[in-house]
């Protein structure tokens, strides 16, 4: 199969073309030329005007529920999201029934989305069951594909598990995943302890609940030398535990939710069950703090956090609404609308994060495999639910105006372009 993009600029720093406008001519999964204007007949053309194209982007948390959660998502569902929000890799999290704590639960999910357009990478859980009691047989898992450990929206409580943990992925060169949540704090917390939540009427969970952790892991990585990446930091204190840290030169990394730059607490006055997550909405201050962090490369990648909820479990009293909210589809035109360059956002997506986690890295060049992401940052949409390829329509940004559309991907000799 021939597909020729037609004037798009290329997005990518280490390029020679970076910030040029040229064709990009694709035979059979491979990049054949890259030209000013390519006239070889093709099976496919992409022709749109002021298109982007990038090196694949990578989003590194998101549940895609299968197995056992398939009302929610499915690896199928999941990764239609995936492409439509620009990704062509995604590391799924291991919150699944059975738990993805063993090889043949990573085998399976490799299987499963063998033949898809976007490639799934499964992270393994750190504990059995995401219980936090004993270790995974997490070196089985590595050898059959697990890129990463956590325990996904279960923090490991125990220090003395989460050292072993640190200590064992060594052998191999793992990374850890670590949501920061002491869940011995404010445990039935429904939001960001302040004025807010007094006003509401809601218990709280105080920032603390986060910095606390943070600060222990960073103890813990400091002790064992081992690889840590703290994703959903949503308070300014954190980030700068995490700031400090790797000025030492602590072999640690982090990433922010679009959410966490997008909302604050304040927008819960409405008492909006998509702005249920895990770690809070936190104050106005935190907000415009993680913001600035983006922005001045303190953060190393966004994460989408994509946590898809039947309708069930958030059109429900906010007291019984599940945590999370879906979010590979706009995480894109989230970051662009807020500010954040084009180059900026592309690096982090795609360079930065492969880095981290140890991924392959194919350089948009003649000879490479086709691993793309089409993009238009000036496009501006209206978020709409109903469109959107998530088997669960969960999203805080239905109606808004964002900035900045996904055209499609171009992955293992497939195209998925969106209407």
């Amino acid at each position: 199969m021939k597909v020729l993009i037609r004037q798009t600029r290329i997005i990518s720093a280490s390029s020679p073309f970076n910030g040029q406008i040229k064709d990009i001519l694709i035979i059979d999964g491979k990049i054949s030329q890259i030209g000013d204007q390519i006239e070889e007949p093709a099976d496919q053309v992409i022709d749109s005007p002021g298109s982007c194209t990038s090196k694949g982007w990578v989003d590194i948390f998101a549940h895609f529920g299968d197995p056992g959660f398939e009302y929610c998502e499915t690896i199928r569902t999941g990764a239609a999201a995936a492409a439509a929000g620009g990704f062509t890799d995604v590391l799924i999290l291991p919150n699944t029934n059975p738990t993805v704590h063993n090889k043949s639960q990573v085998e399976y999910i490799l299987s499963q989305s063998a033949g898809l357009a976007v490639t799934i990478h499964p992270i393994g859980a750190i504990t059995r069951n995401t219980e936090g009691k004993a270790l995974s047989e997490m070196f089985d898992m590595q050898v059959s594909g697990a890129v990463a450990f956590s325990d996904g929206i279960q923090s490991v409580q125990s220090p003395g598990l989460l050292l072993k943990a640190l200590q064992y992925v060594k052998a191999f060169d793992g990374t850890i995943i670590q949501l920061p949540d002491d869940g011995s704090i404010a445990p039935n917390g429904l939001m960001n302890e302040g004025i807010i939540s007094t006003t509401l009427g809601l218990p709280g969970k105080p920032a603390i609940a986060e910095e606390l952790m943070i600060a222990r892991d960073i103890e813990l990585l400091r002790y064992t030398g081992s690889r840590l990446h703290v994703t959903g930091v949503s308070t300014q204190k954190g980030l700068e535990l995490i700031a400090r840290a790797k000025a030492e030169g602590l072999n640690i990394s982090c990433s922010v939710t679009p959410y966490h730059c997008a909302f604050c607490d304040e927008d819960l006055t409405g008492y909006d069950t998509n702005l249920k997550v895990n770690p809070p909405l936190r104050n106005r201050n935190n907000m415009m703090a993680i913001r600035q962090g983006v922005l001045d490369g303190l953060v190393d990648c966004f994460a989408s956090h994509h946590l898809p909820q039947d309708p069930d479990h958030k059109i429900c009293e906010f007291e019984y609404a599940r945590n999370g909210m879906t979010g590979l589809e706009t995480l894109f035109a989230v970051a662009n609308t807020l500010g954040v360059g084009t180059q900026e956002f592309v690096e982090s997506q795609t360079t930065a994060v492969r880095k981290l986690f140890n991924l392959p890295d194919p350089e948009l060049a003649e000879g490479n495999a086709a691993r793309l992401t089409l993009f238009n940052p000036e496009t501006e949409f209206v978020v709409e639910p109903e469109r959107m390829k998530s088997r669960s329509k969960n999203t805080a940004f239905a109606g808004k105006t964002l900035k900045g559309k996904v055209i499609g991907i171009i992955n293992k000799n497939q195209v998925q372009l969106n209407p």
